[in-house]
């Protein structure tokens, strides 16, 4: 399997640091400006099995394996005390996740909405959305008329997996909205 060295490691990439796999968040890379001095590269990553993220400086020539990491199609099917299950959109196996590998992102689990599962050898260890999902408003403030002269154009509401969101004035109950997965913030009516 090819190494990685540090030097090469870019933006959403994956590697395995530590017997681990990571996630690079954001890379930086500092050219000495004195001879003989090496080049350092500062890498904000996230370990993808405990979800911490990590601020670490690496020698450009170090080197890294890349992870035994697949990305599984799934359709998100229910939740309950044994964790959040996926159907595999192949095999049509179950994919199971605890509640702390999914973390916050349960807020954006409705019925079917389709996810990519990451497997880390072999076993399920995290989640990737897609960059909306759309989910059902189930209650909303009445807005008012005179609210857009205060500047308060938007009225909070709750969606059907008890997400609070910032709608505009004109969304009312029952109708589906998009939502930034990365953002968590109003993308427009589905």
């Amino acid at each position: 399997m090819p190494l990685i060295e540090a030097i090469e490691i870019k933006r959403k990439m994956f590697f395995e640091y530590e017997d681990a796999p990571y996630h690079c968040l954001d890379v930086e890379v500092s050219k000495p400006t004195a001879r003989g001095g090496q080049t350092l590269v500062r890498v904000k990553m996230r370990n993808m099995l405990t979800r911490a993220v990590f601020d670490r400086t690496f020698k450009a020539g170090e080197k890294f394996k890349e992870p035994d990491l697949v990305k599984v199609s799934a359709t998100y099917q229910y939740s309950d005390g044994g964790g959040h299950h996926f159907m595999d959109d192949e095999t049509f196996e179950t994919l199971t996740l605890s509640p702390d590998m999914v973390g916050d992102d349960a807020e954006l689990l409705a019925d079917t909405v389709a996810v990519q599962v990451h497997k880390y050898n072999g076993n399920p260890i995290g989640l990737q959305f897609p960059p909306h999902v759309e989910l059902t408003v189930t209650r909303t403030e009445q807005g008012s008329r005179g609210d857009t002269a205060s500047g308060s154009v938007t009225k909070l509401a709750i969606l059907e997996t008890g997400m609070e969101l910032r709608v505009p004035l004109f969304i009312k109950e029952g109708e589906r909205v998009k939502v930034h997965t990365e953002t968590r913030e109003f993308a427009g009516r589905a």
